[in-house]
């Protein structure tokens, strides 16, 4: 008895020293990767310095085609069917849409009617002037008699070349009910659907021309004689391809608005025609080389930093400045690409600040700058 309540002993003390020999454990491993969980991340900093090279600056523009048209309707009526749908191919002359034809006939056959009556008062009104012609050489009516038949005579004429007009106006008219195309072109967005009430004016289908695109920037009025100075203007697709325009075309008047001049850049076919094509709709990046920020001055562009450092995130551009051993991320207005020599950032950034050189990194929670280093 004596062993057997010896070894019940043991195996009780041994139940209760496992779970605190397991929970020393855990404390232990804890408290070794405590440091490893809280130290922070550092992330290597550069100074924001003046650009070196050929003065320029680059904007954000939108591609347009250069031919593009909005059919609308031109009579009223109720649609009745709608042949294409975005993204399709019409040919010059193609029916895109038919409007309700009925009240258009109907117009059509009321003028019909309205110069057939014309046509019988102007035949009566002839018959009864070369009446009083001939009893006038006899004697048997007076002047006045056929001075009136004779003005009858020619407002039974202006009716009847009124009804006509009206019956070709009818006639035109009729011929709106069908919505064609005005050259070969891709469908670019449809404004109706089949059912719809059609009114004159109303937009029914936007088409262009795929063929030929233009880049179409808006300049400040403040940086539009720098703009004008510049050695050559390029135009960066959203796919990295860098284009020359063909021809440029600056409107004469700023937007009283936005006090914005706007360029159009015709672009070559090279752009319409590659296997990554050019659409309307997309952001290019419009780059003055050889220009001056900021002429009327003398100063030169604003600071560099490494094209890791600027963060692009839809329509935010920004970077992260290092302050008081943390990261502020502030928005910024970048300029042009200069490839080893940085990005310049045109207002945001003062040289002699220090930005991190990986966004990405900096925007890490717990991400600290580095010890200084230029």
């Amino acid at each position: 008895m004596g062993i057997k309540t010896r070894v019940r002993i043991d195996r009780s003390r041994a139940l209760v020293l496992v779970p605190l020999v397991v929970s020393l454990i855990g404390a232990s491993m804890a408290v070794c990767a405590a440091p490893a969980a809280t130290a922070p991340l550092s992330v290597a900093t550069v100074v924001a310095r003046e650009a070196g090279g050929a003065a320029g600056f680059a904007l954000d523009g939108v591609i347009q085609p250069l031919r593009q048209a909005t059919l609308s309707a031109q009579v009223g009526g109720n649609v009745v069917a709608l042949s294409v749908k975005a993204g399709d191919r019409v040919r010059a002359g193609q029916v895109v849409a038919r409007v309700d034809p009925r009240e258009a006939m109907a117009g059509l056959q009321r003028s019909e009617a309205g110069v057939a009556q014309a046509e019988a008062e102007w035949r009566n009104a002839r018959l009864q002037a070369e009446r009083n012609r001939d009893l006038r050489t006899q004697g048997f009516v007076s002047q006045a008699a056929l001075d009136v038949a004779e003005t009858q005579l020619k407002a039974a004429q202006a009716g009847l070349a009124q009804a006509q007009a009206g019956r070709s106006q009818a006639a035109l008219a009729s011929g709106f009910t069908s919505v064609t195309a005005p050259f070969d072109a891709l469908v670019l967005a449809t404004h109706v659907e089949a059912g719809d009430l059609a009114t004159p004016g109303r937009p029914i289908v936007t088409v262009y021309a795929p063929g030929a695109m233009r880049a179409t920037v808006q300049v400040p009025a403040s940086m539009a004689a720098a703009a004008r100075a510049a050695q050559s203007v390029q135009v960066q697709l959203a796919d990295g391809r860098v284009l020359a325009p063909t021809a440029r075309t600056v409107l004469p008047a700023a937007d009283p608005v936005s006090q914005t001049v706007e360029w159009r850049l015709d672009l070559p076919a090279a752009a319409a025609g590659s296997d990554a094509p050019a659409l309307p709709g997309q952001s290019v990046r419009v780059s003055f080389v050889g220009a001056s920020q900021a002429p009327a001055t003398g100063q030169a562009g604003g600071p560099a930093v490494p094209a890791a450092a600027v963060l692009r995130r839809g329509e935010l551009t920004a970077v992260y400045v290092a302050q008081d051993q943390r990261f502020v991320l502030r928005a910024v207005r970048a300029g042009t690409d200069r490839g080893a020599a940085g990005v310049e950032i045109l207002a945001g950034l003062k040289s002699g600040e220090r930005v991190a050189v990986d966004a990405v990194k900096a925007g890490l929670a717990g991400a600290v700058p580095a010890a200084a280093a230029n």
